[in-house]
């Protein structure tokens, strides 16, 4: 028991929570307007006056209910235990059940001693002012609200979980990629060093030297590259096929048993690249089809184009499917962003003009 009350207590608020908006202003206008009807038209509220005043003088408390989640629970439910003991009756109103959204919110936003402290005076608060039924009902329905809050907030951050893996999957194909070019160029620098040794006889001895230093230097360096990617592969078997470039963007043309027919296009002005630049082109661009031939519904046609602009290069891939919702879950499309972004591009996605969907990409021509 003492494990899991440690546990509760040090968990954090979760990030980022919602700000305040429309819906929320438009939330407390539907709950004054809730208590304003029920004041008005039901005859059988007992302190009437003070009631509706108590009511909705606490219904402003859901704007903040996020941001402040403790704070507001003591506010609401102090109120209510307190105004009882003076009116000498229990505020019955059905436009109160607005609480509820409060003790949602402090389990979904609150810290562990924000959701301890506020569940404790909620449930005292209940157990104290019901009686009877009404006591079993009051445990019964924040019991469901506290499992909804608490599920609800385990799948948010089961979510931020599995977008973080996305993204860590592919920095490690990034880092592979890099990796295969930059290897290429220190085998090169090794080989030369090497031919420079070889024919040192009719050269002066300081050049021989300099020739091992750097022989031993890009030995060194590609060893210590192999073993950083190794651990980021996990242990994996390294692939032996080089990397894809611009060039390869081709193989993706042509009909499908998967899915529609890919239309390519390349540019003529877009010319060289650097290989890590044409590597990740050829990435966005494959799961990009890969996405559109999985989930465009009714779909003829899918075109990948690149184009050269002023100092960078542009992907586009669209297709004339049916539909505008987010495909492949956003988990594929968060880490094309995230490929883009390393590379000091960007990459967004969303619905088509009319259908379909369309994917562009950015992407400087030397690495940022």
């Amino acid at each position: 028991m003492v494990e899991p009350l440690r546990a509760l207590l040090a968990e954090p608020r979760p990030p980022d929570p919602p700000g305040r908006g429309r819906r929320d202003l438009a939330l407390v206008a539907l709950v004054l307007i809730g208590v304003l009807a029920e004041g008005l038209f039901r005859p059988d509220v007992p302190a009437r006056v003070p009631t509706v005043i108590m009511t909705a003088a606490l219904a402003p408390t859901l704007l903040w209910r996020r941001e402040r989640p403790l704070l507001m629970v003591a506010i609401v439910f102090g109120v209510s235990w307190l105004v009882p003991l003076l009116i000498g009756q229990q505020p019955d109103l059905v436009s109160g059940a607005f609480v509820l959204l409060l003790a949602y919110a402090l389990v979904r936003w609150g810290s562990g001693g924000e959701i301890l402290a506020g569940t404790a005076l909620i449930l005292v608060k209940i157990a104290v002012t019901a009686r009877g039924t009404d006591l079993v009902a009051g445990f019964l329905v924040m019991s469901v609200v506290f499992a909804v809050a608490a599920a609800m907030r385990y799948r948010s951050r089961l979510r931020v979980r599995e977008l973080d893996q996305a993204k860590l999957l592919e920095r490690e194909r990034l880092a592979r990629d890099l990796h295969d070019t930059v290897a290429h160029h220190v085998s090169a620098m090794a080989i030369r060093a090497q031919a420079g040794i070889a024919v040192s006889r009719t050269s002066p001895e300081g050049a021989v030297d300099a020739l091992r230093v750097i022989e031993a230097e890009a030995v060194r360096a590609l060893g210590e590259m192999r073993t950083m990617v190794r651990a980021l592969r996990g242990g994996d078997p390294a692939e032996l096929a080089p990397s894809p470039a611009v060039a390869d963007l081709a193989g993706l043309a042509g009909p499908s048993p998967e899915g529609p027919e890919v239309e390519v296009e390349i540019d003529a002005g877009v010319g060289e690249l650097p290989p890590a630049v044409g590597t990740a082109l050829y990435r966005l661009a494959q799961e990009s089809v890969t996405n559109a031939r999985r989930h465009a519904r009714h779909a003829t046609r899918i075109s990948v184009r690149v184009s050269a602009g002023a100092g960078t290069v542009r992907l586009c891939v669209t297709d004339d499917g049916a539909g505008g919702g987010a495909r492949g879950g956003g988990f594929g499309l968060a880490g094309m962003r995230e490929r883009a972004a390393l590379l000091g591009g960007v990459c967004e996605a969303g619905p088509g003009e009319g259908r379909g969907w369309t994917v562009t990409a950015e992407l400087p021509r030397g690495l940022a």
